[in-house]
């Protein structure tokens, strides 16, 4: 689906929540209210709402795609409107900083409500979303869904063995009851998450443009840090007793731990040292075990699987031993964004008086949740030995 596609189908959807909005408003006016309808209609508006926002997502996506493919020669500079918004945001963050809370204007979505707060504009939280791709890995294996409200639920499937239908063995005899779907209801409350960055008060007298790159840089690497935390916890920690010691367990991983309909999604993840001993295993022939994928020269692949690599801070040993997690987290965790970030400054108090700097609060607001703990596994390794030579005796061939 094209870019125009994406664009007619986000109207679309605008206007269906929209209609449902004001079908909702003249139920709560009816003399004949009906809790059940009305859920029922705030259910549907709900669901609309999330789908118009991926939909908005995967337009953005999209654009940016195609505005990387664009020669030099086809990019237009900006238009005056378009600089005068990008002007007004780097000029109320400046007024914000030097407390000057009345000339913040309300063209870039500002939220001033008596504390000086600044809500982050539409077009400066796309850069930062794109920033945040390339810092946060794990952000992009596991599933990720927007969120307009601070709390709510979503109902899935639990997988769960099915039995056979009961064979009838005569016309007219009695059908025995089979076995119902299984359904779990996973609720999620969005959290906030905040860090105070200081910033000396030179900056003010830099450019927008230098600016807008710090501050959509710093965002970036506050909230991939501090979503790959949360999501390393979802993960869970592996056993402490390493359960791989050479490349035929880490097989049994792959082919025995998972339900085969996910195993063509699932990847590997693991930590810098995890990583350091997996890329000097070499399989019967001498070759190193890891492959470079020659699709992304910067990926490489493990039995021609992706492997991603998580520093070791982030992502610990457990008493000696490396993790290593196979599957597919995308069916097995979600995080739900509210995609509201926020910025509150001050240049008094928090030790920004006494040392002429300011001090800057970023707001990220998001939760992860596990929704499929089967999506995965996990293992742990110190070592792992190398494939031995293949010969007549242990391949089983003759001579």
């Amino acid at each position: 689906m094209g870019i125009n596609e994406l664009n007619d189908a986000w109207i679309a959807k605008g206007q269906e929540v929209s209609d449902l909005d004001s079908k909702l408003n003249a139920a709560v006016l009816n003399d004949d209210f009906s809790t059940e309808k009305f859920n029922e209609l705030k259910e549907k508006r709900d669901q609309l709402k999330s789908q118009r926002d991926a939909i908005k997502e995967q337009l953005n996506e999209a654009r940016a795609v195609e505005v990387a493919k664009m020669k030099d020669k086809d990019k237009k500079p900006l238009t005056d409107k378009e600089k005068d918004m990008k002007k007004d945001f780097v000029n109320n963050f400046k007024n914000m900083i030097r407390g000057r809370f009345n000339a913040v204007t309300s063209s870039t979505e500002t939220d001033i409500a008596g504390n000086g707060g600044l809500t982050i504009p539409t077009d400066v939280q796309t850069a930062i979303h794109t920033l945040v791709r390339q810092f946060a890995t794990l952000q992009n294996l596991v599933n990720v869904e927007s969120v307009s409200t601070t709390s709510g639920s979503r109902v899935y499937e639990v997988l769960s063995d099915m039995t056979p239908m009961a064979k009838i063995d005569s016309e007219g005899a009695e059908i025995g009851a089979g076995d119902d779907p299984k359904l779990r209801l996973i609720k999620y409350a969005i959290d906030e998450y905040g860090g105070i960055n200081t910033v000396t008060n030179n900056l003010l007298k830099d450019s927008a443009e230098n600016i807008l790159a710090w501050l959509s840089n710093w965002i970036a690497k506050k909230v991939a840090v501090t979503r790959n935390v949360a999501i390393i916890a979802a993960m869970g920690k592996p056993a402490k007793k390493p359960t791989i010691s050479k490349f035929d367990d880490i097989k049994d991983l792959e082919n025995n731990t998972l339900d085969p309909a996910i195993m063509q999604t699932s990847s590997f993840v693991t930590n810098q040292s995890g990583y350091n001993v997996l890329s000097k295993v070499k399989d019967a022939e001498g070759r190193y075990m890891l492959q470079r994928d020659v699709t992304q020269k910067d990926v490489y692949l493990l039995d021609g699987k992706q492997i991603t690599v998580v520093a070791d801070k982030w992502l610990p040993d457990i008493s000696g031993a490396h993790p290593l997690y196979y599957g597919d987290l995308k069916q097995g965790i979600t995080l739900y964004d509210r995609e509201h970030m926020s910025l509150f400054t001050t240049n008094v108090g928090a030790g920004a008086f006494e040392h002429n700097t300011t001090k800057i609060r970023c707001i990220d607001r998001f939760d992860v949740e596990v929704i499929d703990d089967g999506a995965w596994a996990a293992g742990s390794f110190k070592t792992v030995a190398n494939q031995p030579a293949t010969t007549p005796e242990n391949s089983g061939k003759t001579a």
